[in-house]
């Protein structure tokens, strides 16, 4: 029989439980591509003033030389890693500053004359680099580089030892501490899957996009004279068919009911040739043009909403990393940048989002069934392309329901567990924002977006320019402190010479490297 959430909240009322939820953690990773003053993707090379691409731990790139990414440590307080991040764009602000381009603030991407304005990410020339900038090649290949464009923030959360101490006790499980985490983080994807269209509608950003990037497509949104495409109750265009999703990884059917099916999929995904890769080749005349011919070249190239993670060893697949140590932790990936805010979200969305996964991990959460498996599908795809439109229906086992009604029944829910939360007045005022989204769909970012858009008479294009510069200016106001500004100038440097020190020490060709890190 299952168990209300009310039972299971006052299960662990006053118990040790209910004490180590006090104690989150979360880091985040945020996406941005760079532009010039034009508006147009930036052809310039990662500033040598922001450190190695591939050494520097809090500033790198992602698949383009100009798609930026900021990655902040693990911190207790969703405040802290706000502050990091801002210390982060400071930074980078006085980098970009200084060669007159701007960080797009944006999800989906500037106006791109096509796939030759698009360069892909350099690493040097060590092995490691080397493997970073041909599984880039790869994805240019199998689903061109404009789709690679597309910039998101990922949230990453684990509850602390502690808690999983006392929730073990609790649940009277005398199993493997780790197998117990990694049943329970299942629990919580989840959950998560089921649910994840409500983070769609309430922090989704991108409902609108500069029309280059379909390149003359009928995509099925409201085109303007001025060059943009808009989905008019459109919540997150970056998490619909037109952006992260790919036809030929819908065959791998990835599990999420527990590690060891999820492992067993991408291990045979990560293995297992497809004819129209094999037909593109891997190495010809001389050079790499993927890392293999696999359904996958890595882990990393699924594309999912939330990831369950565990940090590797120098050189470990992170599935390997996964079977060995069980999760760790989970990254959230259906996030979109709030063009609006100077670093694309504020505490109070943070806040929330630690809200809803302690809520997916204490609640009752069954295996997901076929059946289910396509209600989930069908959701997210009505809600990323019409998630404002007014009377709006879900589906779930009990039939249809609106999603207002749907989403207020979970933040009562949520709101039942407020005061067991780390800071829970943050917490309720983030409750109280999110339903008045929920009431009001206006409220929303992407209605807010277009709003701005039609205000403004600007277009996509010109609106987020408009936002790129006024940001850059906030950063650049923002001051860094001076011991931690010349921390933040040795630790950029710091990775320059570890680069140095890398290719320096490189004895094996990349041929056997490549072979050894696959055969894994």
């Amino acid at each position: 029989m299952t168990k209300s959430f009310a039972d299971t909240l006052e299960s662990i009322q006053g118990t040790p439980v209910a004490v180590a939820l006090q104690q989150l953690q979360c880091g985040i990773e945020k996406e941005g591509l760079r532009v010039d003053t034009a508006g147009r993707i930036a052809q310039t090379d990662h500033p040598r003033t922001l450190g190695s691409a591939l050494t520097h731990g809090s500033i790198t790139t992602d698949y383009s030389e100009a798609l930026l990414e900021f990655i902040t440590p693990v911190f207790d307080e969703p405040e802290e890693a706000m502050q990091y991040m801002q210390r982060l764009h400071s930074f980078n602000a006085h980098a970009l500053d200084a060669q007159q381009e701007y960080l797009w603030p944006g999800s989906m991407p500037c106006q791109l004359a096509g796939e030759e304005d698009i360069r892909i990410g350099e690493y040097g020339s060590s092995n490691t680099g080397k493997l970073k900038h041909i599984y880039r090649v790869g994805l240019a290949w199998r689903y061109g580089k404009i789709m690679q464009c597309i910039a998101g923030m990922h949230y990453n959360f684990s509850p602390k030892e502690e808690f999983w101490s006392a929730y073990r006790a609790h649940l009277g499980d005398t199993g493997c501490p780790k197998d117990f985490h990694s049943q329970h983080y299942f629990s919580l994807i989840r959950n998560f899957r089921r649910h994840s269209w409500l983070l769609l509608y309430l922090f989704g950003a991108s409902p609108a996009l500069d029309a280059s990037f379909v390149a003359g497509r009928d995509v099925g949104l409201q085109t303007d004279s001025d060059g943009s495409l808009i989905g008019p109750y459109a919540t997150s265009l970056r998490m619909s068919d037109l952006g992260y999703s790919n036809k030929v990884q819908s065959v791998l059917n990835v599990c999420f009911n527990d590690l060891d099916n999820y492992a067993k999929s991408l291990e045979h995904a990560i293995s297992t040739p497809l004819e129209q890769y094999e037909q593109i080749g891997v190495k010809v005349e001389g050079e790499y043009r993927q890392l293999n011919a696999n359904l996958l070249q890595i882990e990393n190239e699924y594309y999912s909403d939330i990831r369950p993670k565990r940090v590797a060893r120098s050189g470990q697949k992170p599935v390997h990393a996964l079977f060995e140590g069980g999760v760790e932790y989970v990254e959230v990936r259906n996030l979109d940048l709030n063009p609006l805010l100077p670093i694309g979200m504020d505490a109070e969305q943070a806040h929330f989002v630690n809200l809803f996964l302690v809520w997916c991990l204490l609640k009752d959460s069954p295996n997901i069934s076929d059946d289910e498996c396509g209600w989930i599908s069908e959701n997210h795809a009505k809600v990323v392309r019409e998630g404002r439109k007014p009377g709006l229906q879900l589906v779930r086992e009990s039939g249809l329901v609106t999603l207002p009604e749907w989403g207020s029944e979970l933040l009562a829910e949520m709101t039942l567990m407020a005061d067991m939360m780390p800071n829970s007045q943050a917490c309720k005022a983030a409750l109280a924002t999110m339903q008045q989204r929920l009431d009001d769909a206006s409220q929303t970012p992407s209605a807010q977006l277009l709003a701005a858009m039609q205000a403004k008479g600007l277009s996509y294009q010109q609106l987020i320019m408009q936002l790129a510069q006024q940001h850059q200016q906030t950063h650049l106001d923002t001051a860094i402190g001076g011991e931690t500004l010349l921390q933040m100038q040795a630790h950029a440097r710091q990775s320059l010479l570890d680069q140095e020190h890398l290719e320096a020490a490189q004895t094996e060709n990349f041929d056997d490297f490549l072979a050894a890190y696959l055969a894994q």
